[in-house]
């Protein structure tokens, strides 16, 4: 056999060294490929991601969570205020949640806000103030309801703010007036509404100009407003995808808690040690989709009736459940004040709705309505009745068993 010439071994070698590097670049070209948000979606059906708006000095201005699901398009916000207090571990104090961010940065502020309401964050977004301003113009604006008129002089800015009222839509610096003006005299409830409607408007603009958004390299001018923790073609995925929202049936949520002053700062400590905030989540998750995979479309009506001696219990126990995104009718006594167990009357036989209604307070004594009972008919115009007993401690149902 003839042997190979030095020559011949050289194009050989060079031959598998190109064949080599061409697999590596297909396979590198494959990988960039991969739909990262639609696989961590495989996973887990519910797509979890925190949202951050900074303000000009770069410091967090507000921050939500987003929960949505892609099958349902149903979806929920909910809101972190900037002063919910505890002891933070990274910061080794107590001190507004607002200042882990500002010191920390999104990564370990992902990780104490993940801790805070229970549950895996995978995707984060952080948008400037005036990158949320350009992007409001390339929406076309947002559109929002200010139930009056805005005519206020901030004697400390040297500033004045004019908003009209109404159902108004508002371009880009309208947008910034209306996130960042304060009036002494407002809640801060109020100003957690205000932020919430800017991210609904947000997620309808994204929506409704979502055939403009992507066409040929528009996506692009949108996401150089955005810095997020995933890839640019993983960034047009999660916006494709959150582009399908059903936005008007944004459930609304905000952490609550009881507020104390810690070394001159009004903070606000999570109820139950952060117990509420987390099963109001996970409620909230279950309205989003139920675990059958039924659609839940609509906040169901409750009516909490007080069938104890204590008093005060049914107005708190329809605060929780309105912090957990249910509509509650009323808080009354009940028809008698001796109920040794807390029942729960299911008026439209949804076995699974009513499980979570009674996750809420970990109560299992489930019972349907009584179709020719003329107390039960008359409750029809709400989904369920909740009888507090003597064996509800005021935040939870105590098994004696």
């Amino acid at each position: 056999m003839e042997k190979l010439s030095d020559k011949q071994k050289g194009i050989i070698f060079l031959t598998v060294i190109f064949a080599i590097i061409a697999g590596a670049v297909i396979f590198f070209v494959h990988s960039l490929k991969t739909d990262t948000v639609r696989d961590i979606l495989e996973q887990d059906k519910l797509l979890r991601m925190l949202l951050v708006v900074e303000d000009d000095e770069n410091k967090e201005l507000f921050s939500t969570v987003l929960l949505y699901d892609p099958e349902t398009k149903k979806a929920a916000s909910i809101s972190i205020p900037t002063n919910v207090g505890a002891i933070w571990e990274p910061l080794g104090r107590t001190d507004g949640i607002e200042s882990v961010y500002n010191e920390k940065g999104m990564v370990v502020y992902k990780q104490e806000v993940s801790k805070l309401l229970g549950i895996q964050i995978p995707f984060t977004v952080t948008i400037k103030l005036q990158d949320f301003v350009r992007l409001s113009d390339m929406l076309g604006g947002m559109r929002v309801f200010i139930p009056s008129p805005i005519d206020y002089f901030s004697e400390a800015e040297n500033k004045r703010y004019l908003l009209p009222s109404g159902a108004v839509n508002l371009d880009g610096d309208k947008v910034a007036v209306y996130m960042t003006y304060r009036v002494e005299e407002e809640s801060e409830e109020n100003i957690l509404d205000r932020y919430q409607n800017v991210v609904v408007a947000f997620l309808t603009g994204i929506h409704d100009k979502s055939f403009i958004m992507f066409k040929n390299d528009n996506y692009k001018r949108f996401l150089s407003c955005i810095n997020s923790n995933l890839s640019e073609i993983d960034e047009r995925s999660l916006f494709k995808i959150l582009s399908e929202i059903d936005a008007e049936s944004i459930i609304r949520q905000t952490v609550t808690g009881s507020p104390r002053t810690v070394e001159d700062k009004k903070l606000l400590f999570p109820y139950e040690n952060g117990e509420r905030i987390k099963s109001s989540v996970k409620s909230t998750t279950s309205m989003i989709v139920a675990t059958d995979g039924t659609i839940s479309s609509h906040q169901y009506v409750l009516e909490i009736q007080n069938g104890t001696t204590k008093q005060g219990i049914a107005s708190r126990t329809a605060k929780k459940y309105k912090d957990s995104s249910y509509d509650v009718l009323a808080s009354v006594n009940a028809d008698r004040n001796d109920y040794e167990k807390t029942v729960i009357i299911d008026h439209i036989g949804n076995e699974t709705a009513a499980k979570n209604v009674g996750e809420l307070i970990h109560c299992t004594n489930i019972i349907q309505a009584d179709a020719s009972n003329i107390e039960s008919t008359k409750k029809a115009v709400v989904d369920f009745t909740i009888i507090l007993g003597a064996d509800y401690n005021g935040d939870y149902v105590i098994n004696k068993n």
